[in-house]
């Protein structure tokens, strides 16, 4: 007698326990149903990876807060979409292999638009359009245009847009992790060039007037600046939304203002 109660509330207590199983199951179902965008607006924040250590796209201050003009772009997507940006620091390679593991939900780094990434990912809008530069060593005459890079050492991030660029014409590229190391490197004569937007350029001579370095040539045509997010049907809600943020910005002169502030010019549009 006293085995059949023991057995009759053993099954009972299963019973229970696969009930509380099965409505937790329900549970986790609700939060990570929905797309990309829906699971954004229940979380309550826009995960967006940066480096935190290219000026003036995105920095820390003098107050080690974490500033910058992709900062505030990413704050304002992240404002038209109801949430909070929560930003995510790390090195260049590391932003994208976290994208691609739905770690982080975009990018928000100054990131170019190429061939090869757009195979890749799908990209908003541009919301800044920039001009690459060879910078040199003030006393250096040997290049003056890229077809000059051929044989020549740069110090790039490895596989950023400017390390390929560098690589394409020749130059081999030594790895940095930021752009103070890339700027030792080649101040103190170990590399021949760095490749760079023009406007980072101007950022650190208005930081650094006296550093012994210039621009040695200029692509013709200007690079969009977009917004990256994961391929597929589950990323097309937030891509969406991401245009129309960027899109209320422009109109409403908040990409002008930020590109003003952080460039010293409008790099916002390609007027």
């Amino acid at each position: 007698m006293k085995t059949k109660k023991i057995f009759f509330i053993t099954a009972v207590l299963a019973a229970v326990m696969l009930v509380i199983t099965g409505c937790r199951k329900e549970e986790g179902n609700t939060e990570s149903s929905g797309d990309l965008l829906s699971r954004i607006q229940e979380r309550g924040s826009l995960i967006v990876a940066t480096e935190g250590t290219w000026a003036p796209w995105t920095f820390h201050d003098e107050n080690d807060d974490l500033v910058g003009y992709d900062v505030e772009v990413a704050e304002g997507i992240a404002r038209h979409l109801g949430v909070e940006a929560e930003f995510i620091e790390g090195e260049w390679d590391g932003l994208f292999a976290g994208l691609n593991s739905a770690r982080y939900d975009i990018v928000a780094n100054g990131v170019e638009v190429t061939d090869e990434r757009a195979e890749a990912y799908d990209f908003s809008e541009p919301y800044a359009f920039i001009r690459t530069a060879i910078i040199v060593r003030d006393d250096n005459t040997d290049i003056t245009s890229f077809e000059d890079l051929d044989g020549k050492t740069t110090a790039n991030t490895l596989a950023s847009t400017y390390a390929t660029l560098a690589e394409s014409y020749g130059a081999t590229a030594t790895g940095v992790d930021d752009l103070a190391q890339t700027i030792e490197l080649l101040m103190a004569g170990r590399v021949d060039a760095t490749l760079n937007a023009e406007v980072t350029y101007y950022d650190y001579m208005a930081q650094h007037p006296d550093a012994p370095i210039k621009i040695a040539a200029l692509t013709d045509t200007a690079s969009e600046v977009s917004i990256p997010v994961r391929k597929g049907e589950d990323s097309a809600s937030l891509l969406a939304a991401i245009n129309e943020a960027i899109d209320e910005m422009r109109a409403s002169g908040e990409l002008q203002a930020l590109s003003e502030k952080y460039f010293g010019s409008d790099i916002s549009g390609t007027d």
